[in-house]
């Protein structure tokens, strides 16, 4: 008995110092906003870390989906202290491997989660750490000559955990890492 309770606590322990080492290692970089005649844009990129980049890997190809999880909100600044938000918008991502036909499958939320394949980890990863194009609000909801703020933030989320791990380790969490609000302000 004593001997499972030792194996329990470094299991807890091993994953609680994974999840702490890897909190860290992924930003959102180049978000950038644009408008087409009708609508507010919203193009990013989410740096991984190499390390993170080969977990993620290794959990795709031994069957285990993962989910990226972008928060985008976009705020009308009042004064320095308050805010008005005007939109959040949820985004998710998720890649399955296909051990059939050897392929990657992504699914992007905003894009109707229809399939993009790819034979290819770093076009699949490409697909899954990218947004482009996404509309925020139509630009008749803002107002000319006000300031606005757009942030947006990104997590990692390990689908499940094998079955005989979500029994004993049901406390953790599945997340794997969980970036910094990154913000622009902007005038419309």
């Amino acid at each position: 008995m004593k001997s499972i309770k030792i194996c329990i606590n470094i299991i807890i322990l091993f994953c609680w110092m994974q999840s702490t080492a890897l909190a860290q290692n992924a930003a959102i970089a180049d978000l950038v906003i644009n408008n087409t005649r009708d609508h507010l844009l919203l193009y990013l990129n989410l740096e991984i870390e190499e390390k993170i980049r080969e977990k993620i890997k290794e959990s795709v190809k031994s069957g285990m989906p993962i989910t990226f999880s972008f928060v985008i909100t976009l705020n009308k600044i009042r004064n320095l202290l308050s805010e008005e938000e005007v939109k959040e918008i949820k985004v998710t991502h998720i890649i399955r491997y296909n051990n059939i036909k050897k392929e990657y499958v992504i699914k992007r939320s905003w894009e109707n989660n229809r399939p993009n394949s790819t034979e290819s980890f770093i076009k699949g990863e490409q697909l899954m750490s990218q947004i482009s194009s996404l509309e925020i609000v139509p630009l008749i909801q803002l107002v000319k000559g006000t300031q606005y703020q757009i942030k947006a933030k990104a997590e990692l989320i390990k689908e499940s955990l094998p079955f005989y791990l979500n029994h004993i380790l049901f406390f953790l969490s599945k997340r794997v890492f969980k970036t910094d609000w990154h913000t622009i302000n902007f005038i419309y």
